[in-house]
């Protein structure tokens, strides 16, 4: 669900506020939860707007701090699997990290993860 407009967040607390309406009655002229008139009050008079936050929990990773690092051990190690590209790192920083969080670093560096290829080459295949 998208988060409300900052021209109806404003109405509600205006309505709540200037015409001294009680917070059940102004939750229930714009046909929002008692909770929202509540935190929209609050966070004007605490943070002085009523812009919506952020969704979501923010993402810290360790190798999103360390992109050098991580370009070296794929320079030295170009044929390494992610796992092997976990233990490096950490070995090499001292922070453990998974397999995605490294498959998504290695993608957000545009390095690329195609492995060489060993052995016979495929016969071509003749057009019939």
């Amino acid at each position: 669900m998208k988060a409300y407009s900052v021209d109806l967040r404003k109405k509600i607390v205006a309505a709540h506020q200037e015409q001294k309406l009680s917070i059940r009655k102004t939750a229930a002229i714009f046909s929002v939860s008692k909770s929202l008139v509540q935190k929209l009050v609050k966070q004007q008079k605490t943070e002085g707007n009523l812009q919506p936050k952020p969704r979501g929990k923010p993402r810290y990773s360790p190798v999103n701090n360390s992109t050098a690092e991580l370009r070296e051990i794929v320079a030295l190690h170009p044929d390494a699997t992610l796992l092997e590209l976990c233990e490096l790192f950490a070995e090499r920083t001292g922070n453990w990290v998974g397999r995605t969080a490294m498959c998504n670093a290695l993608q957000k560096l545009g390095l690329n993860r195609k492995k060489k290829q060993s052995g016979v080459a495929k016969p071509e295949q003749k057009e019939s």
